[in-house]
């Protein structure tokens, strides 16, 4: 690490207010950071890792119960559901949508039993015709169970950006291998595209006023719902929960 000295310029007789405010911002300047980084063996490394043990230990089940609870506490709605019931899970999530935007490859299976109009998006909707549509559903690329983060990729599943904040109502899709424990693990998925536009989402966009009262859908969506997909039961002795709601 670095030395670091707090020298400041003596104010000397006929030096002005100005002339030692410009002396200090220029020995500020040249003075290196308190916390400077000069070597390889000065990088700290006891950072969280994508090959930690709570990461590629932990089992896939608790990872999305972790998931799931950290959703709910953002107050997005979950409904768990299998691949075989996925399709009526997506349509009991759009609701009574009338209208609803897709991306051009979402898979056609999930949208087999929705009944609402599907618009699939080609690019030329601006935010004033996104706005008129009451729902958009698409996939996602990561789910992030610490933080209850969705990361979105701006590609044919996940979405331009703006079809994912202008409809009020997001209803995304997460299949069971797209969910990491921690962020690193995340970061180092998203590295595969560092070029693509990421959206990462936590719950339903929200801000407080300055009185600190919550205030829903100001930045994005008000209600996010996500259908997570996980594996079919191995055994019937327990009957698979299709759909929780918090």
């Amino acid at each position: 690490m670095s030395e670091w000295k707090d020298a400041r310029p003596t104010r000397t007789a006929g030096m002005s207010a100005k002339e030692e405010i410009l002396a200090r911002v220029r020995t500020a300047l040249a003075a290196p950071r308190r916390d400077e980084i000069t070597t390889a063996q000065d990088v700290p490394r006891t950072y969280q890792r994508a090959d930690d043990k709570q990461e590629v230990r932990t089992a896939p089940e608790k990872v999305r119960a972790v998931l799931v609870q950290r959703l709910e506490d953002y107050t997005a709605i979950v409904h768990r559901t299998t691949p075989s019931r996925a399709p009526a899970a997506i349509a009991a999530a759009l609701g009574g949508a009338r209208t609803v935007v897709v991306p051009s490859a979402l898979p056609s299976p999930w949208t087999g039993e929705v009944e609402a109009e599907l618009i699939v998006d080609d690019g030329s909707a601006d935010p004033h015709a996104l706005d008129a549509i009451d729902a958009v559903l698409t996939g996602c690329h990561t789910a992030i169970a610490l933080t209850g983060t969705i990361v979105l990729r701006g590609d044919a599943r996940g979405g331009r950006r703006a079809i994912s904040l202008v409809p009020d109502h997001h209803v995304v899709v997460v299949e069971a291998d797209q969910i990491v424990l921690g962020v690193p693990k995340a970061i180092e998925r998203m590295g595969e595209d560092p070029r693509a536009a990421w959206t990462m989402i936590s719950g339903p966009s929200a801000t407080s006023d300055i009185e600190l009262e919550r205030v829903e859908g100001v930045h994005g969506p008000r209600r996010l719902e996500v259908v997570l997909i996980e594996p079919e039961p191995e055994t019937d002795t327990e009957p698979f929960e299709q759909e929780k709601t918090s």
